[in-house]
């Protein structure tokens, strides 16, 4: 487990001007906001769980990504497990109501320890939601259990999987439901195809099929319609985005299109720091459509940037996890933070499971900039409380006091998850066409 912090840390952000008046508005609203939220995932229920990472740049609070199948549970401060035990009783009575074995399938790479860490914490976790809970492997080549020290001194113990008929086991153990914490970037092996136990989230949300440019696209529809209920501008909350078809960084194919979208989006950002008087250089982020780890991201301030990226860029361009090439890639704002924790660059990200709220950490990266991506090497994370914070702002306290700070967290990560819901129920609604 990482250290746990004695304070919150000195965030320079406290001293924006700009940002206090989003917060204002959110806390000025809250009883309509919190109803707002409240019917919307009535609507649209929750994916089961998922992270979002947060950008705050002071004058704009706003997501850049968000995750259906979370790591870094570990990372949580372990005071509020009871939160995320709560949520999970919550989600599996909506998804699985007689659910009471759950068999968690994690990624393959086996020598990360600290992912490994994440999956003992889920683990963990659902055992103490009243599950019967194992941990299966995904590697077809694995046929005895394996089990792994971690450095919290736990273990975890990895079971090969068995298929039998319709259902999976693993070491004679038939669970009810299956909670991938695997997002299937390499595809959906055949082993988990045609199940009759509930697959949790769906197979059809995982990087192999999902896009980015589709969740920002819901996100998009999300943040207008919250803006018109908050009575602020949705740029404040949402970053502007566009994408083009098929591209090939090596063979320089589809680069005419990407830097036609650079330059239009350059020139939307610009128009609107003019309009609030953001004296910043505009920026965008080219990243892969789909996959997570920060791998395929980069970013620019000009066309001449993406048209003149040399060999060595272009190769880091266009490869991603399990080796996967990049033939897709979205064209987001980029958001500067301003966030700081001692010296170091820091982002928030806000951890949800069902429709609540429960943790989060700042990412910190001392080797990288504000305007730069910091789910990169070298980043460290630090818990922070957000459990109370996210959900109990205090009034009575400035905009920018820790509990309000964190309930603006909380607001815009639950923006993102409701864009996450209709993703899935678009997803759903089309595998039901097929």
């Amino acid at each position: 487990m990482m250290p746990l912090l004695d304070a919150v840390p000195f965030l320079t952000t406290a001293q924006q001007g700009p940002l206090q008046e989003i917060e204002s508005h959110l806390l000025d609203r809250q009883t309509v906001i919190e109803t707002w939220f409240r019917q919307a995932f009535l609507d649209t229920p929750a994916p089961f769980y998922c992270s979002v990472d947060l950008r705050n740049a002071g004058f704009k609070l706003a997501p850049v990504d968000t995750n259906l199948f979370p790591a870094g549970f570990n990372n949580l401060n372990p005071a509020f497990a009871p939160l995320c035990i709560h949520a999970l009783q919550s989600a599996m009575e909506h998804l699985c109501p007689k659910a009471r074995g759950l068999l968690l399938l994690p990624e393959r790479h086996t020598r990360n320890l600290y992912y490994l860490e994440n999956v003992a914490t889920l683990r963990d976790l659902a055992e103490q939601a009243g599950f019967e809970v194992r941990v299966g492997s995904l590697i077809e080549a694995q046929t005895d259990a394996l089990t792994v020290a971690l450095p919290s001194g736990r273990t975890l113990t990895l079971l090969p999987l068995e298929r039998k008929g319709s259902r999976i086991e693993a070491g004679g153990f038939s669970p009810c439901a299956v909670v991938l914490n695997n997002d299937l970037s390499a595809g959906v092996p055949a082993i988990l195809e045609g199940l009759e136990q509930t697959v949790i989230p769906p197979l059809g949300l995982g990087w192999w099929k999902r896009r980015k440019s589709d969740h920002f696209r819901h996100y998009d529809a999300v943040a207008h319609e919250f803006a018109a209920m908050a009575g602020i501008d949705p740029w404040l909350v949402n970053p502007l985005f566009d994408n083009c078809g098929d591209i090939d960084f090596m063979q320089r194919e589809g680069e005419d299109c990407l830097a036609e979208r650079v330059e239009k989006l350059l020139a939307r950002i610009k128009a609107k720091y003019a309009e609030y008087g953001i004296d910043r250089e505009p920026f965008v982020v080219v990243k892969a459509d789909s996959g997570t780890y920060g791998m395929g991201v980069m970013m620019a301030r000009s066309v001449e940037e993406v048209r003149n990226l040399n060999r060595k860029e272009r190769t880091r361009m266009a490869a991603s996890k399990e080796g996967l090439g990049i033939s897709r890639v979205i064209v987001q704002e980029g958001v500067y933070t301003f966030e700081d924790i001692a010296g170091a660059v820091a982002e928030p990200v806000v951890y949800m499971i069902d429709r609540f709220v429960v943790g989060g950490f700042y990412r910190v990266h001392t080797q990288r900039g504000i305007d730069e991506n910091l789910n990169a090497p070298g980043a460290h994370f630090m818990p922070l409380a957000f459990a109370d914070a996210c959900t109990t702002p205090d009034c009575q306290l400035s905009p920018d006091a820790p509990p309000n700070r964190f309930y603006a967290y909380g607001v815009i990560a639950r923006l993102a998850l409701l864009a996450a819901a209709r993703e899935q129920a678009e997803a759903r609604q089309q595998e039901g066409s097929a």
